[in-house]
């Protein structure tokens, strides 16, 4: 018959923790019973008296219900507790970020770029371009790049530069007017709020 390896027992289930685990994913977000150290919290929620109580008061009161003491606020003065299931807490705060995440829409910057003397039908075709992608609610980031001695034409550069955001005035706004960075000439447009 084999021995079983040392300390090798039952495990233990991985889920968010409830009094006395030790789960370390989620020990360090908030306070909760014995390990909340203020000595009076302010209890705050729909299922209890709001008020003032000594943490060992509130921890009982939390513990008659079958439920969890949260510290939400450790920074107030006294801190700022809920009783409500620590489980059922971690799922609405992760619920919530989830919907915030979705919300929070991501920039995308599309570049253009022009050399100083760029011919009518290229610039037509960056254009278009530029007009798709700001009704598309994208930032564009045209410029103007100077090879060699093609530095003498900065101002060629800026005039198009600002052409290009005058043609773009019905789509974009300038969030950034030309700005010369090394051997760039940059221009900045965001897209104008669709009414």
């Amino acid at each position: 018959m084999q021995k079983k390896p040392s300390g090798a027992g039952p495990r233990r289930p991985s889920g968010p923790f409830r009094r006395g685990d030790n789960n370390r994913e989620n020990k360090d977000l908030h306070a909760i019973n014995e390990r909340i150290r203020a000595k009076e919290v302010r209890l705050v929620g729909e299922n209890v008296e709001p008020g003032i109580y000594p943490t060992a008061e509130a921890i009982r009161i939390a513990d008659e219900k079958g439920l969890d003491l949260i510290e939400i606020t450790p920074n107030a003065d006294p801190p700022v507790c809920r009783i409500l299931d620590y489980q059922k807490f971690l799922y609405q705060q992760r619920k919530r970020l989830k919907e915030q995440k979705a919300k929070s829409t991501k920039i995308v910057v599309k570049e253009i770029r022009f050399g100083p003397q760029t011919d009518d039908h290229d610039y037509n075709f960056k254009l278009k371009h530029a007009i798709e992608f700001l009704k598309e609610g994208a930032k564009v980031k045209a410029y103007v790049f100077f090879k060699g001695r093609s530095i003498l034409f900065k101002e060629q550069g800026e005039v198009l530069l600002l052409r290009f955001a005058n043609e773009l005035e019905e789509y974009g706004k300038v969030e950034q007017m030309p700005v010369l960075e090394g051997k760039r000439m940059i221009i900045m447009l965001t897209p104008k709020k669709v009414k």
